[in-house]
């Protein structure tokens, strides 16, 4: 099996003769077994152990066993204690997610700290087979049904060669010593129903399940590959992503898409929008613009050609003020701020970008908002005062680019919609004497 082993990580390239390996161990067979096997193979490696404090007394024998092992390899050996229960509880996550969340960001940072290339850890062909009906009765998409990947991110599974039979042969014949975890006899947890009850009753139905298993798993990560190749030559065609973080997806493209939700869904993912809101979504796409969808991280806004998605920002409240004597300003908005005097070949600027106001009419400081609703101004060129939000809907603004927009105000007045239109009561006129520049960047 060592030979086996070896071979493996050669065949797909998992790790160089030179590479630092941080390794998971419980101290159960699994991980006894990987350990003694990275050893026979001259890998380099560390141990990492969690305490998660969840069987008592048996949780810190656990510790000291594995600080023993790590020893005997002469192999450097880092522990930490979690209260896993009140993580669990602060968190709203089950005790077996909240475990894999701490342990694998404390991985993560021990690997980071002490420069290790990789985590390893000893998961092997028969949790494949758990993890593909644990995603299966939680619900999932294809790709929640291809199993654990051998490397994902810096985490590397090299025991998947391997079923729990062979790890059990290979500890009886090498005479390995390790710890068995009275929990792994409950059914209180998922893994372990389906482990002590899904799995025997499936082997009942066919001997060669597990086999079968591990061909189906293989040909599903198959298929999977194609999809997302098909998913991404949609994404190129009909997602548009901005310099501000902002991304587009395109109605008109969209639409000709079958089936509408699949497609919806995957170009949705990585904004972390659930099927729920996307099928309000679909249902609304030939509805009236301007409705709004969200996800924990995004919201989406359905505009006129094209579904607008943000990232999620608190809303703020945050005034800024323009003192007289400051030349520019880098936030919110990047601003160079100059005086001049108004002379005879003075001629104005018209570009929305540049403000040139009346100076003598402004009090100072200046305040630099964000607009709200009943706000007012008049238009330059216009005659009477317009609701800012008729403003937006006249200029066909999206719902995004509204919440985008600063207001330079005199007091309650606004004098300026930054980068779009000045207000006509403070424009330069022939009695204008000093003129204010301000110039967005």
């Amino acid at each position: 099996m060592v030979d086996r082993f070896i071979k493996y990580i050669e065949s797909n390239q998992l790790f160089s003769p030179n590479d630092t390996l941080l390794v998971g161990v419980s101290g159960g067979i699994d991980s006894v077994v990987l350990i003694d096997l990275l050893n026979r193979a001259g890998l380099a490696f560390a141990v990492a152990h969690c305490n998660f404090q969840l069987r008592g007394a048996e949780s810190d024998q656990d510790e000291h066993f594995v600080k023993e092992l790590s020893e005997s390899y002469g192999k450097p050996f880092f522990c930490k204690t979690f209260d896993t229960k009140e993580y669990a509880n602060e968190n709203g996550k089950s005790i077996e997610m909240a475990a894999r969340d701490l342990r694998y960001d404390w991985f993560e940072e021990v690997r980071r700290t002490h420069h290790f290339d990789w985590i390893v850890v000893a998961h092997h062909r028969d949790d494949q087979i758990e993890t593909f009906f644990l995603n299966l009765a939680r619900g999932t998409g294809i790709s929640g049904l291809t199993g654990m990947k051998l490397v994902n991110g810096k985490v590397v599974r090299p025991l998947l060669l391997c079923s729990r039979r062979e790890i059990e042969t290979y500890a009886a014949g090498h005479k390995l010593h390790y710890r068995e975890d009275s929990s792994n006899a409950l059914t209180d947890f998922q893994r372990n129903k389906i482990r002590k009850m899904v799995l025997p009753l499936m082997e009942e139905l066919n001997p060669s399940f597990r086999e079968s298993m591990e061909n189906t798993i293989g040909h599903l990560r198959e298929t999977s590959t194609i999809y997302n190749q098909a998913i991404e030559r949609v994404r190129e065609l009909t997602v548009r992503r901005k310099a501000n973080g902002e991304a587009e997806i395109l109605l008109a493209e969209l639409r000709i898409l079958s089936p509408l939700s699949t497609y919806l869904f995957e170009l949705l993912r990585p904004f972390h929008f659930n099927s729920e809101v996307v099928e309000e979504i679909v249902k609304a796409i030939d509805g009236q613009a301007g409705k709004q969808f969200f996800s924990p991280s995004h919201r989406a806004v359905l505009d006129r050609e094209a579904i607008i998605i943000r990232k999620l920002s608190e809303e703020t409240s945050a005034r800024f003020y323009l003192d007289e004597t400051v030349s520019g300003i880098e936030v919110p908005v990047k601003l160079s701020i100059s005086t001049l005097e108004r002379t005879k070949s003075f001629h104005w600027n018209t570009s929305p970008l540049i403000a040139t106001l009346d100076k003598d009419l402004l009090q100072f400081p200046l305040i630099l908002r964000k607009w709200q609703k009943g706000d007012y101004f008049q238009p330059l060129g216009m005659q009477g005062m317009k609701k800012l939000s008729d403003f937006f809907v006249d200029e066909k603004f999206s719902l995004p680019q509204k919440e985008q927009c600063w207001i330079l105000a005199n007091g309650e007045e606004i004098v300026w919609i930054v980068g779009i239109r000045v207000d006509d009561r403070y424009k330069i006129t022939h009695q204008t004497r000093n003129i204010l520049v301000l110039k967005l960047d």
